[in-house]
Parts: structure tokens; C-alpha cells; sequence
């Protein structure tokens, strides 16, 4: 799938995906600052889109690690499953509320999401958020990026610190919400 042709999902999806564009370099390399990747046998990703973290992830991935990517464009899927065939990388067609299906008794050492929580009906966030919380370690970190800086009263509900930063590099500028 060619850059056209992503940036036509990404408009015409525009309530699923939540962007006007993909996340930038910087505000990537933002995120992954938060993530030790040393030692995280499990990562999750929640919203994979064009693949921009996805990359970032597996760049970064430990060879015995495993990551579980959840998307549910199945146009965004084919992409990333030819961008990243590797066999301990995961492309899974299903929203992020089904989380628990997939974990074969797994936890997960950081959830790393870019979902469209302002977009996203208010029960079906909820179960995403409980999804994740109950995915991670006891010492696992849940990442958001997101637009908006009162969505941190949202996960604030969920998660008992939230940690927070900014960037300007990316259109629209974004925080990255660190959860635990």
C-alpha cells in the first residue's frame, strides 16, 4: 500500500484513526523514551495505523521479545503485515477491547497506544482501558498519545499516576500520557 493510499484510509477513517496525519519521527522517539526495552518480554500496541510507532517498536525489539500490534482497519493490517513479517511481531484484526483473547495468560510489560480516545464511545474506552490495565505487569506502563490534555482526567481513572509531556513536532503538537 502506497503513501496515497494510506493517507486515503486515514481520511476517509477519520473517526477510527483520530489524526490528520501520521505521528512524526520526534513525537515516535518521544514515546519509545518512556519504553525499557531491555528485559520486556511482551509489548503491546493499540491502534497501529500506518505502522510509524509499529516501526519505532520493532527497531527497538529484543529478538526473544514479543509484540501484539491491534488494528482494526483490515487495509492498515495487510500494510503492516508486509512491513513487518518478522515472527515475533503480531498483526491482529480486532479492537483493542479484546485485548484479553489474545494473551494466552501472557502480561505485558507496556501497552503503547495512539487510539482515538475522544472519539471513542465513553463504554467502549472503559473496556479498553480496564483491557489494558489488567494486561499489564504489576510494573507495566501504559503510553498514550494524544491531542487533548484533559483526556488525562480519563485515564486518571484508570491508572493511579499519569505522567506527562508535550511536543510541538508533529501536527497537531501531542502529549504522551505515561500511565501506571
Amino acid at each position: 500500500m502506497g503513501k496515497s493510499d494510506l493517507l486515503l484510509e486515514l481520511y476517509s477513517n477519520l473517526s477510527t484513526t483520530g489524526a490528520v496525519t501520521f505521528s512524526s519521527k520526534t513525537l515516535v522517539k518521544k514515546m519509545l523514551t518512556h519504553v525499557d526495552f531491555k528485559g520486556a518480554k511482551l509489548i503491546i500496541e493499540l491502534g497501529g495505523g500506518d505502522g510509524s510507532i509499529t516501526k519505532g517498536i520493532v527497531d527497538n525489539l529484543d529478538p526473544d521479545s514479543e509484540l501484539l500490534v491491534f488494528e482494526i482497519s483490515k487495509s492498515f493490517c495487510k500494510s503492516m503485515e508486509k512491513l513487518f513479517p518478522q515472527d515475533n511481531v503480531r498483526i491482529i484484526n480486532d479492537s483493542a477491547e479484546n485485548i484479553g483473547k489474545y494473551l494466552q495468560g501472557k502480561k505485558a510489560d507496556y501497552v503503547l497506544s495512539s487510539l482515538p480516545f475522544s472519539f471513542i464511545a465513553p463504554e467502549v474506552r472503559d473496556q479498553i482501558l480496564c483491557q489494558s490495565k489488567t494486561a499489564l505487569t504489576q510494573s507495566g506502563f501504559f503510553i498514550q498519545i494524544c491531542y487533548s490534555y484533559l483526556l488525562k482526567n480519563l485515564f486518571k481513572k484508570h491508572f493511579e499516576g499519569v505522567n506527562t509531556s508535550f511536543t510541538l513536532k508533529n501536527l497537531p503538537p501531542a502529549f504522551v500520557m505515561v500511565c501506571r
